[in-house]
């Protein structure tokens, strides 16, 4: 069965190169020319995948992408933007976007970003059937239940975005290993994001921002100046 992706974009011309593109690649495709006609389609269809522009008439990308998640749907999105602000592709990360990329872009780069992006979904469902035989892992006050993609801070459920919780699950199951951003990029992402490492800096914050009791003073996940990352049992002071 082929996969479904929606295609979100007022520009008509985008519209028919992606289409085209997507359905020569074997994809399904609906498509969507505001904001609130992708609501409207991802809420009454199940997709693989979405692309989606920021400026969007009626609702723009950004919006979209938040209701998306305030409505619990997960599909991975992939944000188009015309705009080389830095604030709107971090801002479009933290609520929730998987991958973005920057207009003009060839269809074969698209393609490829959206292979990738399924490709890492199948495997974190596979991983995810494979530890079903672990109910728990518990690190500190956070317990993690891979099997559904659950994580709870002192008995209190989070609210975690797929990305958000595949870093997370990474980061414990090396937990005590200095992680370099390109590692954590390789590993969560699947590809190389053309050496922009900024997407796990956003993803690190958004983390510490649901589980430190002081994003200033993580105890968590550490940062390792000149390296990266690394998750530690928090020290308890009884």
């Amino acid at each position: 069965m082929s996969q479904k992706i929606l295609v979100v974009d007022d520009e008509e011309s985008i519209i028919t190169l992606l289409q085209f593109n997507l359905e020569q690649a074997g994809f399904e495709v609906t498509t969507a020319m505001d904001g609130r006609a992708a609501l409207g389609e991802a809420g009454e269809q199940n997709f693989d995948l979405i692309v989606l522009d920021l400026m969007l008439p009626e609702m723009d990308g950004l919006e979209v992408c938040k209701q998306l998640r305030q409505n619990k749907i997960l599909t991975p999105i992939l944000m188009l933007t015309a705009k080389d602000d830095e604030f709107d592709k971090v801002l479009g990360l933290e609520l929730g976007a998987d991958d973005y990329l920057t207009k003009p872009f060839s269809p074969r780069e698209v393609v490829a970003r959206i292979r990738a992006i399924l490709r890492r979904s199948r495997s974190g469902s596979q991983e995810k059937e494979q530890e079903k035989e672990t109910k728990k892992i518990t690190i500190g006050d956070v317990d993690i239940f891979p099997d559904n993609y659950e994580v709870f801070l002192s008995g209190k459920a989070l609210e975690l975005t797929p990305k958000e919780f595949e870093l997370l699950l990474y980061l414990v199951n090396h937990k005590g290993r200095v992680l370099t951003r390109d590692q954590l990029l390789n590993a969560v992402w699947n590809y190389e994001f053309v050496g922009d490492t900024r997407i796990v800096d956003v993803h690190i914050s958004h983390l510490r921002e649901k589980i430190e009791p002081n994003t200033k003073k993580p105890v968590y996940i550490k940062t390792i100046r000149g390296l990266g990352y690394k998750l530690e049992e928090p020290v308890r002071n009884d």
